[in-house]
């Protein structure tokens, strides 16, 4: 079996004088990014998951759209296409911010870390500004071109939604901005549980077990609980039409943007009281 190796801890020499400024955090932890193929290999399969998933829907409704319904085809709604992958990268991008964190525990060169920033805190804020940036820079593109490849297979039957339609654009890029917190989210559970399956276990579990489970209460009760569950709330920004039982679009990704702030803080707080 291969050993994941990861680069050493450490900090680039600045005109303060070997002082731990964040700065220098970010730049370490960018380092120990780069040095991961476990973490490249996590958001291509995003980045792949993502693209891939719109485009063989895009496929799928045009070999079936002549056998619909024709109640099925009054509902179809083409921006769904385009980010049905988001849906299921979700837990992609969630296990790269799992890993961001718990990559360290694992090959135990977490004592160097924190050795190195006594502090602590500045890393846990250094991993989260790195997963933030290259989360972003990689998902805004992918959603984009997931959109426009899925919209122009659709355009050979004219099913494509444009996208300066009304909340199109609100809808793919804030899918973006979903796909990054709920990898801050993992990023968190992995600074609460300190290993890669308990946090990925977890994650799951919120995402998409969880869900399910409240289907099983009354419905009046679900459908109260049901839209403040984190992922259902984070998928409201991609509606562009009000749904039953949902919140609008941005109070959705406030309310998950939440989750993932306690997940944080939790990671905050232990990483303190720890002794590593």
């Amino acid at each position: 079996m291969s050993t994941v190796t990861m680069a050493p801890v450490i900090l680039p020499r600045t005109r303060s004088g070997g002082r731990v400024t964040q700065f220098r955090v970010i730049l370490s932890e960018w380092s120990k990014f780069r040095s991961l193929r476990s973490t490249r290999y996590t958001l291509l399969t995003t980045v792949v998951l993502t693209v891939g998933l719109a485009l063989a829907a895009a496929v799928a409704v045009l070999a079936q759209w002549h056998t619909m319904t024709a109640a099925d085809r009054a509902t179809f709604a083409p921006l769904n296409v385009s980010v049905v992958g988001a849906q299921l990268g979700v837990l992609a991008i969630g296990v790269l911010g799992v890993l961001m964190m718990t990559s360290e525990y694992s090959t135990g060169l977490v004592s160097s870390t924190f050795a190195a920033v006594p502090r602590r805190l500045p890393v846990l804020w250094g991993k989260a500004a790195v997963f933030s940036v290259i989360a972003l820079t990689v998902m805004v593109p992918t959603m984009l071109v997931g959109f426009f490849a899925s919209q122009a297979i659709l355009s050979s039957t004219n099913l494509q939604i444009g996208f300066g339609h009304s909340g199109v654009a609100r809808a793919v890029l804030g899918a973006a901005l979903y796909l990054t917190i709920a990898g801050l989210l993992g990023l968190g559970l992995g600074g609460i549980f300190r290993s890669t399956a308990a946090a990925v276990t977890s994650l799951t579990g919120i995402l998409f077990v969880l869900p399910l489970l409240i289907t099983i209460l009354p419905a009046g009760l679900s459908n109260s609980i049901s839209p403040y569950l984190p992922g259902n709330a984070g998928r409201a920004i991609m509606s562009i039409a009000p749904q039953a039982h949902e919140l609008s679009p941005w109070v959705g990704l406030g309310v998950f943007a939440v989750y993932a702030f306690a997940a944080m803080a939790g990671a905050a707080i232990l990483l303190v009281k720890r002794d590593v």
